[in-house]
């Protein structure tokens, strides 16, 4: 049989990191047997599930490019079908309706806590026949309490409880919902799954999951239970270290290369590789590499590993990626610009965001000058900058090169360091001191531009004299 995975995502919420790696892992697990991934929406809580977070799941798969085989499943078309193996259950004596009211149940459990014991259901009703009127009852799994279950985990390796521990879980709740324990056991059975690959805080899960498998007859997948993604403080991730949603990641400016291959290393490895294109990761990817141990996020790797793919996009798909970012409509001969100064912009940043407000330069003059820039508004650099305006002007055709041999000479002539004037130069065409190269800029923006900068920074600064 082919291998079939599935990622079941639930859209109570946005679209956890931690989740999308449990997409990848299982992506990557079947392109490289050559199987199915597939996609099933968990939407049963509907008080909580939403049309946006399912929206956002969709999107976040496909910015990843983790496509996903045949049509998704929406769990909560398939209700009618978990009732009805619930019911079955009932009839082959493998389940049966408990009547415990929810007051009981919480005295039972407090009575246990007091004595320090774990609370689990007694079983009070568990050998009674039949309905009772004018009562509304669940419906709980007759849990097989002898022997123990072994989960041989692809991951963890082997796993054993002891079936005294569990309790008759309840499989129909009742207002005639189905619970999650039943829901993704029928769904996965009734979807062919043959490998369920997933986190391990669902380790506990499974042994009550099996026990619902071996009550319908059905064959259990193989199971594999990812470590957790925790923050570099040892808590589990969240957003309180920055960022715990995949939206927030790309509205940060990662680029979708940067997080499939970050969260493919972030709990397993091929040799020393850090850097791993989308078809070697198909290639190598298994489960004998990955490891036990939680993984800890590094923002500071992220940013390391962000800033290379930012140097290894193609120009133009890196223009067109960090337009959204820009806040504004650019015409064509501003597009050109920054295509040609994005080679050296692109040397500088780490995100898309940085890389946008960096871009800016080509986009429109600096409205503010910041702080540093009062540095460099003397009346002797505004006197310098007169002087450059007029090499500019005079200058054709303008080259970088040439430019800042002339703008050399002046510093010579005026008995002053080159980077005075370039900086001087920087905050009048940039309203900031850090940019690329200001000869180049200079190049780019053409002369009346340019000298339409400078001359305003000119004039902003000149009338306190």
């Amino acid at each position: 049989m082919p291998i079939r995975v599935r990622f079941a995502p639930s859209p109570t919420g946005v679209l956890h990191i931690g989740s999308v790696r449990t997409a990848l892992f299982n992506w990557l697990f079947a392109r490289h047997n050559g199987g199915e991934f597939l996609l099933r929406i968990e939407d049963t809580d509907k008080l909580r599930s939403t049309y946006e977070n399912t929206k956002l799941i969709f999107e976040i798969l496909e910015w990843l490019c983790i496509d996903w085989d045949g049509n998704p499943v929406i769990q909560s078309e398939r209700l009618e079908r978990h009732k009805e193996v619930a019911f079955e259950l009932v009839n082959l004596g493998k389940a049966y309706y408990c009547y415990c009211s929810s007051e009981e149940l919480a005295l039972k459990k407090e009575k246990a806590l007091k004595s320090g014991m774990q609370y689990k259901y007694d079983g009070t009703c568990r050998e009674k026949i039949g309905k009772i009127e004018g009562k509304t009852p669940v419906i709980r799994l007759k849990t097989n309490f002898d022997g123990d279950t072994t989960v041989h985990d692809m991951v963890q390796g082997e796993v054993t409880v002891k079936n005294s521990q569990l309790d008759d879980l309840v499989l129909l709740r009742s207002d005639g919902s189905p619970t999650y324990m039943l829901s993704v056991v029928v769904d996965d059975h009734d979807m062919d799954i043959t490998h369920v690959i997933r986190g391990d805080d669902h380790l506990t899960n499974t042994f009550r999951q099996l026990q619902i498998y071996e009550a319908c007859g059905w064959k259990a997948p193989d199971f594999g239970h990812i470590p957790l993604i925790y923050g570099p403080d040892g808590a589990k991730l969240s957003k309180r270290h920055g960022a715990a949603s995949a939206r927030d990641y790309q509205g940060l400016g990662y680029l979708p290369e940067t997080i499939f291959n970050y969260l493919l290393r972030l709990g397993w490895s091929h040799g020393d590789d850090e850097i791993i294109s989308r078809m070697d990761a198909i290639r190598w990817f298994d489960f004998d590499n990955v490891g036990k141990s939680p993984s800890r996020f590094d923002m500071m790797k992220l940013q390391n590993l962000n800033a290379h793919y930012i140097k290894e996009r193609d120009n133009k798909s890196l223009l067109d990626y960090i337009i959204p970012f820009l806040g504004c409509e650019i015409s064509d001969i501003q597009q050109g610009n920054i295509l040609k100064g994005m080679n050296s912009l692109k040397e500088r940043e780490k995100t898309a965001v940085g890389l946008a407000m960096s871009a800016r330069i080509y986009i429109s003059a600096p409205d503010t000058f910041d702080e540093p820039c009062q540095k460099y508004s003397s009346k002797i650099h505004l006197s310098l900058l007169e002087k450059v305006v007029h090499i500019i002007d005079e200058m054709d055709p303008l080259v970088e090169e040439s430019l800042c041999n002339s703008v050399k000479l002046l510093a010579e002539k005026n008995n002053i360091k080159l980077v005075e004037i370039a900086q001087a130069m920087r905050g009048a065409l940039c309203g900031k001191l850090t940019s690329p190269s200001v000869f180049e800029i200079i190049e780019i923006l053409e002369k009346e531009e340019s000298i339409k900068r400078i001359r305003s920074f000119i004039n902003h600064f000149e009338t306190r004299f």
